[in-house]
Formats: structure tokens, sequence, C-alpha cells
């Protein structure tokens, strides 16, 4: 994204702080829309700077790895382990305890 802004900086294009937080805000996936609405709801996007918005971001990222990584480690040890059992019949045994 900074690329581009700069890019477009050398040919005469720019865009406000707050015309890029709103850019990166629309094209956040649908499963981040959460965070996009609370971010909208509680922070002015006029004068909200745009390495906040990338640090709560980044910091929202790593929060939803960490708990994917949880819930992952969580189904492994949930997985049952179940064991074959069979049985043999074993005729010198029966006899030797009749006999007794």
């Amino acid at each position: 994204f900074t690329n581009i802004i700069n890019a477009l900086q050398a040919l005469d294009k720019v865009y406000s702080n707050s015309e890029m937080v709103r850019k990166i805000l629309r094209c956040l996936p649908r499963s981040w829309m959460p965070k996009v609405t609370a971010i909208e709801e509680t922070k002015n996007l006029n004068v909200l700077a745009l390495e906040d918005l990338l640090g709560s971001l980044m910091t929202h990222e790593l929060s939803m790895q960490k708990k994917d990584d949880d819930e992952e480690k969580e189904k492994k040890k949930k997985k049952i382990v179940a064991l074959k059992s069979s049985q043999t019949e074993d005729s010198d045994d029966d006899d030797d305890d009749h006999e007794l």
C-alpha cells in the first residue's frame, strides 16, 4: 500500500491520511468486519493516523492467529485414540484351570 501511495505521489496524486485510512478499512476481508466496525465507531477517522491504524490491525491479526493456534492445539489434544482388542482362546490355560 505504501509503495503504491509513494508511486502516486511521484505522479502528483496525493491522498490525505483520512482517505488512506478509509481505503485500507474498505479493502479488508469480510472476516475483519467486526474490527472495522469497532474502529469506525470508536475512532475519528479524520484524525486517525495511518500508523495507528496499521498497528491496531497488526495487533488484531496476531491475536486472531494466536487464537487459531490455540484452537488447533485443543483439537489435537481432544483426538481420541481407540485401541482394537482381540480375544484368543488358549485351550491349555483353560484345561489347567479346570484340573486344579
